[in-house]
Parts: C-alpha cells; structure tokens; sequence
C-alpha cells in the first residue's frame, strides 16, 4: 500500500493520461571502476564487497530540466556535436564537489532528437559526459514546460494570479497531467542509472516538484535533496494554485528542501504549517519538520558565482580588445549597465522610464549618462513576452528621440545573444549596475558585475582603487546580501531615477568603500587614505576575537601587535583603547607594554588612561551581592558540562563552554540563561549570551558607555573629532557601533565588525588576520612621536568578548 506521502499522485496513471512512448533501453544502474559498468538487470550495490570496495566513489545525480549542454548539428554530417556550457550554474556544481565525487547529470535536451538517433546519443552522452538525457516527446514536452511551468508555475511563484486570461493563464489540468507525466520520465531516467541506497541524489527547480514522490515511491530511503532557483510565494498566493497539495507533498518526500532566502523558506514553511498543519523547529543550525517519520531539514543556500571562471574570462585578448572598443565609443560618458531576460518580472521598461525621468529632470546629465540595457533571449514565448518586448522598445524610441542626437545615444539596447567575454567587457566598463526586477530570485548580475569591476583590465594602474556602484530593487532575492547598494522599490520611478544619481555622483572614497563591502571586506587603502586626512582620531579596538583569535590558547598579544598598538599610540593625533569583557589583571598583564594604551576592563566598569594611570571604577557604586547568588548556579552548570570554565570577575562572573562539546555546551548555555534570569530577576544584574560565553554583570554597565564616555571627555579637551574607527566581533561590541554612531556626527566613521553576519557595523573584516593587517597599515601612515605626557587618552578597538 502506497503511503500517504505520495498517495494522491500515484493515483493518477501517468502512462495512461498521454500516449508516451518508451524510452530507449535502460541504462546501467550502477556504474562502479571507470569503464566498467554494472549490467541493465544488475539491481544491486556492486561496492559490497572487498574486492571492490576501494573503487567506489561517492556519487553526486544532478537532475534539473535541461542538461548543461550545448548542442549544434554538423551541417555536413548532420549529427549531433555536444560541449559542457560553462555558465550554467549546473554544470559549475561540480567544483564545489570533493576531486573524489562523480557528478552525474539527468536532463532534456535543448533539441528535439530522432528516435532512431536516441540510443545512440544517449551511450555518447553517457560515455563522453556522465550526461544521461530524458527524450520527452514533442507534444508532452510543449504542454509540460511551455505549457505547466512556464504559464502556471513561473507566473504563480512571481506573484502573478491570473485574474483575467490576460494576465497569467487558468489552471488547465491537461497541462497539469502532462507535468505529472513529465517528473514520472524523470523519474524512471533517475532509478535506471542511480543506486538509491547510496548515491545523492539532488533535484533542481520548479519543473520537477513532484519527481520527489515518484522516487521515494521507488525507494522509501533514497537520500534525496532539492532546490528551488525562483523565489517561493507567500502561502496566500500559493493557496490559490489547485494541484497545491500534490506539489507540496511532492517537496515533503525530500530529505532536505534549498530556498534562496530565508523569506521563502518562511513562506514554504508557512504553507506547511497553514496547509497541513506542520510545525516546525530549528534543528542544530537548520529548520527541521516531521513528515510522515521523517525530519524534513529547509536551508537557505544562496547561490553564488564562480570567481574563478569569471576573473579568468576578463584576462581574454578578445576580452581586452572589447573592453578597448567600449572606452573609445564611450569615451567621456558615465556608463550604467542592465542585464535582463525579456519578459515581464524584470522591470525593463520601469528601468527605461527612471531613466527617461532622470534625464528630464537633471538636463546637466545629457550627453554624459548612456544606459547600455543587454536584453537576454526570452526563455519562453507568448503574450506577455511580447507585451514587455513592445513597451521597451516604444520607450526606448522616445527617450533616444526626445534626448539623442546624431552622435549621442542615451540609451543603447543589445536585443540578441551576447557572449559572456561581451558582458563582463560591459561589466567592468560601468559605472553603475541597476538590477529593478519587480520579482526575481537570486539574480546573480551584481555579483557577477561586482567582480568585473574589482578585475577590470581597463585601468593602467593596477595599484588604483576599484569602485562600483549598485541599484537594486528589493524584491530581488540578492539584495539583503547587498548592505552596499542602493536599494529602491521599483514601482517608485522617481526615487529610481534618484537613486540612479545618487550613484553617479557620489563621491570616489564612498563608492570604493561601497565596492570594498560588496567584494570581500572593509580595504584597507581606503581606511588608510580616510587615517591621513584626519587630525584628530579615537580608536577603539575589542580583544578576543578582535586581536586574539577566540581559539587562540595563549591570549598574549603578539610582538608585532604590541608594536602597531604602541605606534598607533604614539602618533599624537590618536586617542587608542582596549575595551573588553576581560578582568583588568589580565589585561593589565597581557598588555603591560603599551605605556600609552587606554583599556577599559569587563566592559567598561575599570576605565584607565595610560599604563601609569590609576584604574577608575564605574562612577555610580554598583551592588554586587547577587554574585553570591550567580555563582552556585554556574557551578552547577560547570560541573555538569565538561570542559566548562568560570571566570571570576570583580564586577561579575562568566561561564566559559569553548572547550565543551559544541552540542551540548550550546544547550546548557541556553538553559543557563533562563536559570539565571529567573533567579536574578529582582537583583540589579544583568544575564547576557555571547561567544561560547553566559555573563552576569552589573546594570548599566556597557561599552557603549564606554564608548561615549571616551569621546565626550576626547571632545572637552580638544578639538572635534574627524576620524573614529571601532572594530568588534561579539554582541557586546553592538552597543560600542551604535553608541559611536549616535554620538558622532562630524567624524568619518568606520565601524566593523569581525566576520560576516548581521550588524549595526556598516563594514567587516573576515578574521582576527584581517584586523591586524589593518591595523598595520594604519600603523604604517601613522606620524609616531613619543608624548611627554603618559597620561594623554588613547582610544582602540572594543574586546569582542
């Protein structure tokens, strides 16, 4: 008896809802030693034994609706010739994969192929590519992409409900039976050639949701994985889809489902839950859900581009000469590049219509601003591409007729295929980049312009400072990763046209800044060139986890930190401070060598200004009898977790678990939290959560206040601050950016934090190397001379502690 999981699509007969002929012979189930292959009856895992162990690799089955492919017919032959294409994001999967892995693909051709040619391009496929090919008749094949996916499905999960016939088709279920049919070629491709019990197999997008019922129908423990390339639509807009059930359960059947962003996971997870009545919980860093006896784990994987490929099409000559030809047909122009498909998501003609805008209200720009927009072939056809296609080019005409000239074209449409060496020419020619979807997934374009831009070939200066500048609309699924860009609605035509100006006339140190964030971290040059400038700096700089790697078992400072924190010191312009969550023994003796360094201990509750300089206690007397209460409850907990610490502070107590086991530590940790809360709720004491850390410290006890506390005193005595740097890593150091933030207004401000996640920090550094090596590079633009006077304030980073 069929389970429940896949009961309602199994009751439909796909062989029997369209005439689908057989596909050529089976493939080989199992394929084990290079040129060796299993035979078609072979059912069974030829690894078992021994003797064959040592052969098997770990194979990876790639099933997606087109393989990655190119395909021509040799016009004297007239047989097929194949090659891999290189930018299908499928095909470059397999670099992400160990050396040892074998990648298998499964998937239609671009091309209709003759039945008599099937098996043997089939065995050519197999033998030349690891490609196995699903041949879908013609007819089914139109009616299941052409027809399901690309008028029901795209429409549906970009947010589209076909309200009238004009706009999205209705629900026809003789297109959706020929989708059913579809997933079930697919899926009896799959089962021929792969071994359920041990290969992984990992299913892409949209086109196949329900290929996961089929398999695990075949084979209840098939380790199976899926991803979706387009966004997920809100439950209320998936609701309105009748088959919503079958695809949803068809999802379910899958060991472990990928969402671009967390925001369609919440919408999928939402349909789960509002649909069938399935909670959820997070599951050691991923969101779990049981089905049917299994745990169904939702991740959020965003894709990326591959940097490698991309770096390496720049360095072409055909590159370089297109890169020349652009410079002089643009010369002295701002140039912005688009790169869309052609249809109704992407937002061209709203694009067009910001521009048209902007040059109207801005006549200074005319004859100076070209937007190149490079139209990618439509991927399906009908009304609406047609609709989109025609609207572009009525506003294309107007603007260039309106505001050209006969050596001026404001506005340049490439409407054919471009080469990729043509694109990233155009990338790392422009300006800026504007991506106005009104709905899209990850689109990969400010990725993929962001590292042309870094990698130009154009500039002679290699030492030069890159920049770019991004427009992004926030209903494209990249654009919460782009904390650089400008981010519009773009509906909103107007602010589009402004923030398409901002772009361009913003400043050179901001926009590398910008390009900085986006392309890997805070750059140094820039902070470095923002340092000279200055006459008046505060730095403030965390220490673990900041300076001193959180693994690190010697807390020391190294010899070449204590000589960038002692020159740093020492430039009479700067003002430089330690601020951490450590004791002021340790600190004291970590950091007895900097005769100049102010530190500011367990976040600030010890403050003193130099090395000879009396430590300040906070200025309000704090109460300190809850300690008697924390500490046998952290012991409770240290001795029930092995490897946990205590550290005993004056101004509090904190519970170390770094060297626990990292499941377990994390749980206490959680439970040691909620104990201390509830014991401590009418004590001026404070329970705080932090890396690898549970701490109780005293009410109103921060950095920030430090922070403030620091620049207040800075600004009494001197002139106004023009340069701040803070750098951190912890939660604690959130309080020291935004303090810094409010309190600062005249300065240039470089706030930062230590490692990539959500922040109050504007930049981030990857690791403690990072900051370093910045620091060095301030070090190295510093004016050293030695103060008279010890006691002069010195500013640094914040203690991620």
């Amino acid at each position: 008896m069929a389970s429940k999981s896949y009961a309602n699509i199994l009751d439909l007969d796909p062989d029997k809802l369209l005439d689908i002929p057989q596909t050529p012979r089976a493939l080989p189930r199992v394929m084990t030693i290079p040129g060796i292959i299993a035979g078609v009856d072979s059912y069974g895992n030829d690894c078992d034994s021994e003797s064959t162990s040592s052969s098997c690799r770990e194979r990876k089955i790639i099933v997606a609706n087109m393989l990655p492919l190119h395909i021509q017919r040799d016009p004297d032959t007239l047989k097929l010739t194949f090659s891999f294409d290189e930018d299908s994001l499928l095909w470059q999967l397999k670099d992400g994969f160990s050396p040892e892995s074998e990648v298998v693909y499964i998937g239609s051709l671009k091309v209709e192929v003759d039945a008599r040619e099937q098996e043997e391009v089939a065995q050519k496929l197999l033998d030349e590519y690891n490609c196995v090919p699903t041949f879908l008749p013609y007819e089914l094949h139109r009616k299941f992409y052409g027809g399901f996916c690309k008028h029901q499905l795209w429409p549906l999960f970009h947010y589209m409900l076909p309200m009238c016939p004009d706009h999205a088709d209705r629900f026809d279920r003789v297109l959706w039976k020929a989708y059913v049919s579809a997933n079930k070629i697919f899926a009896d491709k799959v089962m021929e050639v792969a071994n359920p019990e041990d290969d992984y197999i990992w299913v892409h997008d949209y086109h196949l949701m329900i290929l996961p019922t089929f398999l695990r129908n075949r084979c209840n423990r098939v380790k199976l994985g899926f991803f979706l390339h387009s966004p997920f639509p809100s439950s209320e807009i998936y609701r309105t889809l009748p088959v919503r059930d079958e695809i949803l359960k068809g999802l379910l059947n899958c060991d472990l489902i990928g969402f671009h962003t967390f925001d369609y996971a919440r919408h999928f997870l939402s349909c789960c839950s509002r649909m069938m009545g399935l909670d959820y919980e997070s599951k050691r860093g991923h969101i779990g859900l049981d089905y049917f006896g299994r745990t169904v784990y939702i991740k959020i994987l965003p894709v990326g581009i591959h940097m490698g490929r991309l770096e390496s099409v720049l360095n072409l000559p055909i590159t370089l000469r297109k890169v020349k030809e652009i410079a002089e047909r643009f010369k002295g122009k701002k140039l912005i590049v688009g790169v869309d498909d052609m249809d109704i998501f992407k937002g061209i003609s709203l694009k067009l219509l910001a521009f048209e805008y902007l040059l109207q209200m801005h006549p200074a720009l005319r004859d100076k601003l070209v937007l190149i927009q490079i139209v990618n072939p439509a991927r399906s056809a009908g009304k609406d591409v047609q609709e989109a296609k025609m609207e572009t080019y009525l506003i294309l005409n107007r603007i260039n007729e309106a505001y050209g000239s006969p050596d001026y074209q404001p506005v340049v449409l490439i409407d054919r295929p471009v080469a990729r060496y043509e694109k990233s020419a155009y990338y790392s020619m422009a300006d800026c980049c504007i991506v106005n979807a009104v709905r899209d997934g990850m689109n990969l374009v400010p990725y993929k312009y962001i590292v042309c831009r870094q990698n130009s070939p154009h500039s002679d200066d290699e030492t030069a400072l890159r920049t770019s500048m991004l427009v992004v609309s926030e209903f494209v699924g990249c654009s919460p990763s782009l904390s650089g860009a400008i981010r519009v609605n773009p509906w909103d035509i107007e602010s589009v046209a402004v923030a398409i100006n901002s772009a361009i006339i913003m400043k050179e140190s901001e926009k590398q800044l910008r390009h900085a964030k986006h392309y890997r971290k805070l750059s140094p040059d820039c902070i470095v060139s923002a340092y000279r400038r200055s006459n008046r700096r505060a730095i403030f700089l965390d220490y673990d986890g900041t300076l001193v790697p959180h693994s690190s078992i010697v807390k020391t400072p190294s010899p070449e930190l204590i000589t960038i924190l002692n020159t740093l010191c020492d430039d009479p312009k700067n003002t430089v401070f330690i601020v951490s969550g450590r004791g002021k023994g340790s600190l004291s003796e970590w950091l007895a060598p900097c005769a100049r360094l102010g530190v500011a201990a367990e976040h600030g509750y010890f403050i003193r200004w130099s090395r000879t300089s009396d430590w300040q206690p906070d200025l309000v007397p704090m109460e300190l009898e809850w300690k008697e209460i924390a500490k046998p409850v952290m012991e409770l907990y240290r001795e029930a977790t092995d490897g946990s610490t205590i550290e005993i502070k004056e101004s509090g107590l904190v519970w170390h678990h770094q060297d626990a086991d990292p499941d377990f530590g994390s749980c206490q940790a959680k439970e040691l939290l909620v104990h201390l809360e509830n014991v401590l709720a009418n004590e001026p004491a404070v329970v705080k959560r932090g890396r690898h850390i549970v701490e109780v410290k005293p009410q109103g006890v921060s950095k920030g206040l430090v922070a403030e506390k620091v620049l207040s005193t800075m600004t009494e005595n001197g002139e106004p601050l023009d340069f701040v740097t803070c750098i951190g890593d912890d939660r604690s150091d959130e309080d020291m950016f935004e303090s810094i933030m409010n309190t600062v207004s005249s300065a240039e401000i470089f706030a930062c934090t230590v490692g990539r996640k959500p922040s109050k920090a504007r930049y981030y550094l990857d690791d403690t190397v990072d900051v370093v090596r910045l620091l060095a590079g301030l070090a190295n633009a510093s004016d050293p001379k030695p103060s008279s006077n010890p006691a002069r304030f010195h500013v640094t980073f914040d203690t991620g502690f």
